[in-house]
């Protein structure tokens, strides 16, 4: 997807995000934040969207989002302000395919359903190894192409609406593999119906 097709997608979802397609994606969120909880240090949330994570950071943990949608990234400010999430450190308009953060600046960098929407996701993937430390975590919840099955039909019949759903119901998960820096350390089918995954990287160099 372009970033213009994707902006237009989210200023649409904006509103509804919440209580739509936020309530399918609980799992990934709930996952990630548990694990950087535990480890502590900063954390970067690659599309930060509506903020649903923010509050599920416990207060040793600074957060940092980045989002390329500015009616997300409002809500998500809004939500931050209305609850006193005072670990936030800042919420940022930016692409991910240009962080603008120096060389492993985070501990963990956490990427919850964005990756089949983004404009090049490999390069959204080197990014993210980029910007966080050595022994650190990439953290990502996603859905993937079936290969077999109704589903893989389904996703199939769905792949040429992406621009209008925004995301690609026939994303490969070999996208989001392919990068040198990071070693795949977990791998977890998440509800509903084990539709979503969750992956768990460490940088290794």
């Amino acid at each position: 997807m372009q970033a213009d097709a994707i902006a237009r997608s989210y200023r649409r979802w904006a509103p509804v995000y919440d209580v739509t397609f936020g309530r399918i994606t609980e799992a990934g969120r709930r996952r990630a934040a548990q694990q950087v909880n535990a480890a502590g240090g900063a954390v970067l949330e690659v599309g930060v969207g509506t903020g649903l994570a923010l509050g599920r950071y416990a207060p040793h943990v600074t957060v940092t989002g980045i989002d390329l949608s500015p009616e997300m990234l409002a809500q998500a400010q809004a939500r931050a302000d209305r609850d006193g999430l005072r670990h936030v450190a800042g919420l940022h308009l930016m692409d991910a395919r240009s962080l603008g953060f120096a060389d492993e600046s985070f501990d963990h960098v956490t990427a919850m359903h964005i990756m089949s929407v983004v404009p090049e996701p490999r390069r959204v993937m080197a990014e993210m190894a980029r910007v966080c430390r050595r022994g650190g975590s990439v953290l990502i919840a996603n859905h993937f192409a079936r290969t077999t099955g109704g589903w893989a039909a389904i996703e199939r019949l769905a792949a040429p609406l992406a621009d209008a759903l925004g995301w690609h119901s026939d994303f490969d998960r070999a996208e989001v593999l392919s990068e040198p820096r990071l070693a795949l350390v977990e791998e977890t089918a998440l509800p509903p119906f084990g539709l979503m995954t969750y992956l768990r990287f460490r940088r290794v160099d």
